[in-house]
């Protein structure tokens, strides 16, 4: 089994929808903390799972961003960016948001 982890800083803001009063409803920023682990059983012929700026060039989509405008009807939680980034890079295995210190996101397939 080949597995390949990429780690990322990206900046950008959000809002969250909640249903409950909450600072977090206001439009803020983060310097989010993203790792993104591919697995595969084998390698392509270049020899790899997955190129490292394929897995840029989608994390990427959240620098610089309204996290609302890039992940659409989706609120857009730490836990929620973690999924909708798995499922978009090939061979996603897991993917952790780190949104701040000490709180951390992760989905797993």
């Amino acid at each position: 089994m080949f597995t390949v982890t990429k780690r990322m800083e990206v900046s950008g803001a959000h809002y969250l929808h909640l249903d409950y009063e909450s600072k977090c409803t206001n439009l803020h920023g983060h310097n989010w903390i993203i790792t993104v682990t591919v697995q595969s059983e084998e390698v392509d012929h270049n020899g790899m799972v997955v190129d490292f700026s394929k897995i840029k060039e989608i994390v990427n989509r959240f620098d610089h961003a309204l996290i609302n405008d890039v992940m659409g009807d989706i609120n857009p939680t730490a836990e929620n960016m973690a999924k909708w980034l798995c499922d978009r890079i090939p061979h996603c295995v897991r993917v952790s948001v780190q949104e701040t210190e000490g709180n951390v996101a992760t989905y797993e397939k």
